[in-house]
């Protein structure tokens, strides 16, 4: 024990040598970095690494057209996930996902989760918009889709949302319709997905923004949020 009680002596005889030393020189200040703070640190780094893989992909013809790549946004440490099915011309002119209509109308689901759209994360399955915003090709899906997920398992949300049909059937491997699929939590790699309807389908449909609304209550008991109007 007497050795113990000496080495540990020794230890915080050579720190206290140390910020003195630190302290003739000037520093004043002295800062400890947490875990989470690393955490975060580390996943900014590799998703910027992944990020910049993605600005030169060339892997399939999209990258002829595309104005930007639209990597993705948001809170790299984010507990919950969005990720829709492909950028649109507005996406595509800024190189950030959901900020046309539909991205006007998500920003408004997420705050009326009681959230911004800096706590969470915002992906697509497909970083470069097919033009005339035509439905993704099996081809372009294929080599596009490992990004998204990639980026899935940097972040480590809790819960991923799926955005309409393309997003919920590509991240779940299934070919179940997105009626089917919504409401229910499923499973990516031990993440819980939340599949449900696009923002562009709700504003065709917009009787239908009770049903997600309803998905997003549910996505809220299991991140343990508050809702803050507890009239909706």
């Amino acid at each position: 024990m007497n050795i113990v009680n000496s080495e540990l002596k020794e230890v915080i005889d050579s720190i206290r040598a140390y910020i003195e030393l630190d302290k003739a020189s000037g520093i004043d200040e002295f800062f400890m970095r947490e875990r989470g703070t690393q955490r975060a640190i580390d996943n900014t780094n590799n998703l910027e690494s992944l990020k910049q893989e993605a600005l030169n992909c060339r892997r399939c013809g999209l990258h002829k057209t595309r104005r930007n790549v639209v990597f993705g946004s948001g809170n790299p440490n984010a507990d919950l996930m969005f990720i829709g099915e492909a950028p649109g011309e507005d996406e595509d002119i800024q190189g950030l996902p959901f900020v046309g209509r539909a991205g006007q109308l998500l920003t408004k689901i997420i705050e009326a989760m009681g959230l911004k759209r800096s706590d969470v994360y915002i992906a697509n399955i497909l970083k470069c918009r097919p033009p005339n915003n035509r439905t993704p090709l099996p081809a372009e899906i294929l080599e596009c889709e490992d990004n998204v997920k990639r980026q899935a398992e940097l972040i480590k949300p809790k819960v991923i949302c799926t955005l309409g049909k393309f997003a919920s059937q590509t991240l779940l491997r299934t070919e179940i319709p997105i009626s089917a699929l919504r409401g229910k939590f499923h499973a990516f790699n031990g993440i819980k997905v939340m599949p449900t309807f696009h923002p562009a389908y709700l504003l065709r449909n917009p009787n239908d923004k009770r049903l997600v609304w309803g998905d997003m209550k549910k996505i809220m008991k299991e991140l343990d949020i508050k809702c803050p109007n507890s009239s909706k």
